[in-house]
């Protein structure tokens, strides 16, 4: 099912283009309707967002904000085994990101100066929880609970009602559960535009987290750029995975983790990189034995039809397929996964040996799923507890400490043409300083 390349037989161009990704869609009606969504929230508020909900999700509401009540009937009727699950998810979450909070650094150089640098959360973030298909409360786990761990004094959520004008109620009982303290029926390109600049009843957050369609992707493009909108998370492109395979591997286990990201959508990406002819040959099998087993098996199978295998001979060759792919999941279930992890500097996020499905990290390992795309983990990180915060610096210098630099500061000032900034220094340093006496 997949398409093959040998590895070695390949010239660098070719090889770069093996594994050159499809081109994300540009639409520019699309960016065009979202422009005139957002512009139409910011002028209308409320009245744009109930009458954008009735023509694009054909739903009549009759308030945007999720009431208390209903978000405790939510968790209340939610099934004892979904909600003994979303416990336990959470608490794996909540365990392995309160170890990454950062924590203040301080430093004094001296000779009369100090520094340090403060971790501040973000005043007002937005979380946007995408239904498609299906609902998905994972993701108000890996966004809300990060960002209560940082302290963000106000956590938004915005989710896309059904035709009956409510939130599914596993997203509102996930809600609850990670302590966000507003939720929105509110969804696509009118979910961001409200929270990036408020309307009446939505407050103004100032970063969105959340992955989403094409219009969302769309819309928190725009409005990352406009100063008065709100930052974005991340770049977003469809999902994909690597899984790297030779024959100490389960062809079983491979061909399922590929199938368990090929059915995210049609758009969605798989690479089987293999040490191996033979295990490449039983991974092919395995996928056209499982998907069509699948409930989605038509996507799964579109998916994989633009998917491809590559063949490699060694796992310095392995490595460099990695490195030149940057999955957004990396999977390696080789005799020695160990060893090859340690050499990985590019993947969103790396599930080492035969029982690490990507699966896992999609719920209850306690890593987070919302991870860079589309070559992104080679620069970006996924989401954490620190995407939540920024960092303020503070110095505070004594007389001696500014002297104990002003030679420095004046010398680089001149280099750089800018008097100003020399002066600034020489004031200070008194009358010693002919140009300032």
């Amino acid at each position: 099912m997949l398409k093959r390349i040998n590895w070695n037989d390949l010239n660098p161009r070719e090889r770069q283009d093996a594994l050159r990704r499809p081109a994300l869609s540009e639409v520019p009606e699309r960016a065009q309707r979202v422009a005139e969504i957002i512009k139409e929230v910011r002028v209308d508020g409320d009245a744009a967002v109930f009458m954008l909900t009735e023509e694009l999700d054909g739903a009549s509401l009759k308030s945007l904000e999720v009431d208390n009540n209903t978000i405790e009937r939510a968790w209340a009727g939610l099934d004892s085994s979904l909600r003994s699950a979303m416990t336990n998810a959470a608490d794996r979450i909540t365990k392995f990101h309160k170890l990454q909070k950062p924590v203040e650094i301080q430093f004094d150089t001296g000779d009369g100066t100090a520094l340090r640098r403060k971790p501040v959360p973000i005043s007002r973030v937005g979380l946007y929880v995408p239904a498609g298909s299906a609902p998905l409360p994972s993701t108000v786990l890996m966004t809300a609970i990060p960002a209560k761990i940082a302290g963000c004094p106000l956590i938004v959520l915005a989710a896309p009602p059904g035709r009956d004008g409510e939130i599914a109620s596993s997203i509102l009982a996930a809600a609850r559960l990670c302590g966000v303290d507003r939720v929105f029926r509110i969804g696509g390109a009118q979910a961001i535009a409200a929270m990036a600049y408020g309307t009446e009843t939505v407050p103004k957050t100032d970063k969105i987290f959340g992955p989403g369609s094409a219009w969302v992707a769309e819309a928190k493009r725009q409005v990352a750029q406009d100063p008065e909108g709100a930052v974005a998370d991340m770049p977003a492109g469809p999902s994909e995975v690597m899984v790297v395979v030779d024959n100490n591997s389960d062809p079983v286990f491979a061909a399922a983790d590929l199938l368990s990201q090929a059915e995210h959508g049609a758009d969605s990406q798989a690479v089987l990189v293999a040490l191996d002819e033979k295990i490449a040959a039983e991974v092919d099998a395995e996928l056209g034995r499982q998907v069509v087993e699948l409930p989605r098996r038509t996507i799964a199978a579109e998916s994989l039809s633009k998917s491809v295998a590559v063949l490699v001979r060694t796992e310095d060759a392995a490595i460099e397929v990695i490195e030149s792919y940057a999955p957004e999941h990396l999977l390696l279930q080789t005799a020695r996964p160990r060893e090859l992890a340690d050499r990985v500097s590019s993947a969103g996020s790396v599930f080492i040996g035969r029982y690490s499905p990507e699966a896992a990290g999609d719920y209850a390992a306690g890593t987070n799923h919302v991870l860079p795309t589309y070559g992104a983990a080679r620069a970006v990180s996924g989401l954490g507890v620190e995407s939540f915060m920024r960092w303020i610096s503070f110095q505070e210098s004594t007389r001696e400490g500014l002297e104990a630099m002003a030679d420095s500061i004046e010398e680089l000032a001149k280099c750089e043409g800018l008097e100003g900034h020399r002066r600034a220094v020489a004031v200070r340093r008194g009358a010693k300083n002919e140009a300032v006496a």
